[in-house]
């Protein structure tokens, strides 16, 4: 183990995955005048619970901050929790269309399935789906 760097946590992996994938999937649709766009990159949450204070929607928000985007700076984020209502999905996956959000991080695999069949042209970045391919979330 290479003593100059910080031993890894469990869950870290999959959260620089998860944030890489959003970072990238923001970053190349607004190509190299991402720092001199107008328009502010907007990501849609979909989650199932209910919003709290140790809630893991708070690393993505580290990561972001990480990485230079700030919520409310030069990063939106527009989140529709269910509250364990997960039939409310197809909703707020249609929401997050009309809101025109440039990427939906959908945390389960309804919220997934809910914004497959609300938009083909909005990425999507899926987090504890199993087998995508079978589900038909990724060719």
């Amino acid at each position: 183990m290479d003593r100059t760097s910080p031993p890894s946590r469990p869950g870290m992996e999959r959260r620089r995955f998860l944030l890489s994938s959003v970072v990238g999937a923001l970053v190349v649709p607004f190509g190299p005048e991402v720092g001199h766009a107008t328009k502010v990159p907007r990501i849609g949450v979909l989650l199932g619970a209910s919003p709290a204070p140790s809630h893991p929607i708070e690393g993505l928000r580290q990561g972001l901050r990480d990485l230079g985007y700030v919520e409310g700076r030069n990063i939106a984020i527009e989140y529709r929790w269910t509250e364990g209502r997960y039939n409310r999905f197809p909703e707020f996956a249609a929401d997050m269309v009309r809101l025109k959000v440039d990427l939906i991080v959908a945390a389960v695999t309804s919220a997934a399935l809910a914004a497959r069949d609300a938009t083909n042209t909005i990425p999507i970045v899926t987090v504890l789906v199993y087998d995508p391919v079978h589900l038909g979330l990724v060719a």
